[in-house]
């Protein structure tokens, strides 16, 4: 059975920084590219960074130079690196895994698994 488990979310004050991670069940996905999205509340699901398989990555205009997208392949993991966080950025996030595509895309339907989603709260 395929999984992705997000981890690292939480509460943190506007300026800081948060580390997500994304394992995946399955070496399969080494060969796929891999992304993140997020969701507010009252809000559709959105991109945020996505990155190749072989680790070329694509960002969102609104995270770009803040967010940063890395994979460890070894590890069958992802990382999301977030820094200079604000309150915008309050939202659930997910990891999505592509089963068809190498390249970081930026729409939804490219990705055919998802994760659980974890919960980024900044405050003010």
């Amino acid at each position: 059975q395929v999984q992705l488990v997000e981890s690292g979310g939480g509460l943190v004050q506007a300026g800081g920084s948060l580390r997500l991670t994304c394992a995946a069940s399955t070496r399969i996905f080494n060969n796929y590219a891999m992304g993140w999205f997020r969701q507010a509340p009252g809000k559709e699901r959105e991109f945020v960074a996505a990155i190749s398989s072989g680790g070329s990555p694509s960002y969102a205009d609104s995270v770009k130079g803040r967010f940063f997208i890395s994979r460890d392949n070894a590890k069958n993991t992802v990382y999301l690196q977030m820094n200079s966080l604000n309150t915008e950025d309050t939202a659930v996030y997910y990891c999505a895994a592509s089963g068809r595509y190498y390249y970081p895309s930026r729409t939804r339907t490219t990705y055919d698994y998802w994760g659980q989603g974890t919960q980024v709260t900044v405050s003010s």
